[in-house]
């Protein structure tokens, strides 16, 4: 994997150019430690609680489909201002806030109003990422941070968990991702965890499930009750970022309806397959789909602002 990241780096430093004043060494000067702090905390988070590389990826994930990478989702509600964190994709599910405040709090003592909270949201997924055993690329940086955030684009932005294969592809074109970016974007499911009232319907009345598999699931997800319950995305090798996520889907494995959706006699099913056995294939796929993520509607110049607390506005 580590031969791949020349090519990340170039791929990048042209998509620099192209979208603007992104650069993976943006910071170099400014702030010559950044990534090493980054590393550093998210290591600590990593090793403490192997589901929190997940939770951050995710985080990002939720951050950047609404209304751009912008680190929005990190601002807390006040008595005048409805922000993301309690829309219904996110509430009591997004995770992480802390360990991002964490790097935040070292970053700002070495240097002071320079990085973005966006940009280190970007940084801290990639690395929890890498830290549970997936690839590593270039994260272009010169994101600044927004002074408000959308509970309505939060509600209406994110894919869902019961979403078709159609609704999939169309909510990624609108962000000018591809169907190809969706699906490499979908193995981030190959770490973390999911909800039983978020899987119950697929194990219970969904036709293309492993038997067993379902069987098993509904050890910890009765048809009422336990809607809390957690369960791995992949039951395989759930702590380690792999391409398991698509031999599960390949076998009727698929936690999630909208997850099985990528395998089920569509589009997708050749692209699953070639995954399921080709996991350089998918780092290669993954790590440039993140790359094409992170450059959703940043901003950068004058626009929006460095915060010194990720929660709130200067």
């Amino acid at each position: 994997m580590a031969s791949l990241l020349p090519g990340f780096i170039a791929f990048s430093l042209l998509a620099g150019v192209l979208h603007g004043q992104l650069s993976p060494s943006f910071y170099a000067t400014t702030c010559p430690n950044l990534q090493t702090i980054v590393r550093s905390v998210m290591a600590q988070a990593v090793t403490q609680e192997p589901r929190m590389g997940a939770s951050i990826l995710r985080l990002f994930f939720h951050d950047c489909f609404v209304n751009g990478c912008d680190a929005s989702i990190l601002l807390d509600d006040t008595a005048n201002f409805t922000g993301e964190k309690n829309a219904a994709p996110n509430a009591n599910s997004v995770r992480g806030y802390g360990v991002i405040d964490a790097i935040k709090t070292r970053v700002e003592a070495a240097c002071n109003a320079t990085v973005s909270c966006a940009d280190i949201v970007a940084l801290a997924a990639r690395d929890g990422v890498y830290l549970l055993g997936g690839p590593t690329w270039a994260v272009p940086l010169g994101r600044r941070d927004a002074r408000t955030a959308s509970v309505y684009a939060a509600n209406s932005n994110l894919p869902g968990p019961f979403s078709s294969l159609a609704t999939l592809i169309s909510m990624f074109d609108a962000k000018g991702l591809s169907a190809q970016d969706m699906t490499a974007l979908s193995g981030a499911h190959t770490i973390g965890m999911a909800r039983c009232g978020l899987f119950r319907s697929r194990i219970f009345n969904d036709a293309n499930v492993n038997a067993s598999f379902a069987a098993e699931r509904k050890l910890t997800c009765p048809a009422t009750g336990g809607d809390g319950n957690l369960a791995p995305l992949d039951v395989a090798t759930p702590n380690l970022f792999d391409s398991s996520f698509y031999r599960n889907l390949v076998a009727a494995r698929g936690l999630l309806h909208s997850d099985q959706e990528l395998f089920n006699g569509g589009s997708q099913d050749a692209l699953v397959r070639n995954y399921s056995i080709n996991a350089t294939a998918f780092a290669s796929d993954f790590s440039s789909a993140m790359v094409k993520l992170g450059y959703l509607s940043p901003l950068t110049g004058k626009n929006g602002e460095i915060r010194l607390n990720c929660r709130k506005v200067n």
